[in-house]
């Protein structure tokens, strides 16, 4: 796609990186010449990636012009989704999930033990810069449930316990493994099996 100056933009000195550019390159290779606003959801993934973990006006001005979009566009669909910041986050995002499934086992309790925990509320950056706490409806591991994402990880089946624990290692800088935090493989049962077990008379 050839761009070209537009004068309503003001992007300023933003721009991808150049591992970023090769993967701009690669997302508008699927679309059709003339179709480049397809790329406005992807692309402003990259942006905020690019920008720190959110997104400036620069930001969404840069991605209006490499998709040809005009800047209002995309700023409707970035302040659509809540995977995209319009104002600066913390080094850890923290989206505690409240829909049905995770209140019914505890969200409730989730989000109350990470404000005592970081000492902020929903919608605040800790005054350290590394975390952000938000609610975010379905985040789709309804059979691990209750579950926050912090930045690109799920950590499932959370006691409040064991979330503090989490925040507290991650504060400290510590890897800590995503997924499920009871043992559990993936969404199998706990426990394991509990269906065809036997077989033809025999063990499955």
């Amino acid at each position: 796609m050839k761009v070209t100056a537009r004068p309503e933009l003001n992007y300023g000195d933003f721009a991808f990186s150049e591992e970023r550019e090769a993967q701009a390159q690669r997302i508008l290779a699927r679309y059709p010449e003339g179709r480049e606003a397809s790329a406005i959801i992807p692309f402003l993934d990259l942006a905020q990636r690019e920008n720190g973990g959110w997104l400036s006006k620069e930001a969404i001005d840069y991605v209006a012009f490499r998709t040809g979009s005009a800047s209002i566009r995309v700023y409707e669909v970035a302040s659509f989704y809540t995977m995209f910041y319009l104002e600066p986050v913390g080094q850890h995002v923290v989206q505690v999930c409240r829909t049905t499934p995770c209140w019914l086992r505890g969200a409730d309790e989730l989000t109350a033990a990470a404000k005592a925990k970081l000492g902020i509320e929903l919608g605040e950056t800790t005054a350290d810069k590394k975390f952000t706490l938000i609610e975010v409806e379905c985040l789709g591991a309804c059979c691990n449930a209750p579950m926050v994402q912090i930045n690109d990880d799920f950590y499932e089946d959370l006691t409040p316990e064991r979330f503090a624990q989490i925040l507290d290692d991650l504060g400290d800088g510590k890897q800590v493994a995503a997924g499920p935090q009871n043992g559990r493989r993936f969404s199998e049962p706990e426990g394991g099996p509990q269906t065809l077990l036997h077989i033809n008379g025999g063990e499955a």
